[in-house]
């Protein structure tokens, strides 16, 4: 059964995100707000809870995972960046967009596409979210909360308790969630290609 967690979307209690990301530590597999819509996250070594995240919404190996990080210097650690790039993906965060790059050798080896060997990326502009990232120390191993068949992602905490409640460890709640996910654009090559229009504004990137 999931601990249910409910966070004050502009002061978090320290002593629950503690606990969150205790749980996450343990090994926990837990749904988090963001700054676009709920997702999934656990430790990025933690190959149950990837696993865990694959099945709850169905995902094949060449699903590009995101490692939700605090800040530029974390996100430097895990993709390789130039100089043209970091400035492009410098001026849209935080915010709503996920970046996709080469992942370094920091990366756990089941986490990069297996053709491409690369990784999502992204830092959020979301209260709760940086406040748990500050705790853990190291980023989130994250994919939206999106389930098969499903057009829109779960907006209301209470909903997602009640449906994943034996497939999850916890559930944080800040209150509602949008239903749009990021914008995601890859970097890979050098040149950003829109891969999914989302939240994020895309002009700049055109």
């Amino acid at each position: 059964m999931a601990k249910y967690f409910d966070v004050h979307p502009d002061n978090p209690q320290q002593r629950t995100i503690s606990n969150v990301a205790d749980r996450i530590r343990s090994g926990g597999l837990v749904a988090y707000p963001t700054d676009s819509c709920f997702a999934l996250g656990c430790q990025m070594g933690n190959r149950d809870g990837i696993n865990q995240i694959r099945s709850i919404r169905k995902l094949d190996d060449r699903h590009h995972f995101t490692l939700m990080c605090q800040n530029f210097a974390q996100l430097g650690q895990f993709v390789h960046i130039d100089k043209d790039v970091f400035r492009a993906i410098k001026a849209a965060t935080p915010g709503s967009y996920t970046f996709i790059l080469p992942a370094t050798k920091d990366v756990p080896r089941q986490l990069p596409h297996p053709k491409k060997k690369t990784v999502g990326v992204r830092i959020p502009d979301h209260v709760v979210t940086q406040a748990l990232l500050a705790e853990l120390g190291e980023p989130l191993l994250s994919s939206t909360l999106l389930l098969p068949d499903e057009d829109e992602p779960m907006t209301q905490g209470w909903e997602i308790k009640e449906r994943l409640d034996h497939v999850v460890d916890a559930v944080v709640d800040s209150g509602d969630c949008g239903t749009e996910p990021t914008t995601v654009i890859d970097f890979s090559s050098g040149e950003a290609e829109i891969v999914r229009r989302g939240a994020g504004d895309t002009a700049r990137f055109e």
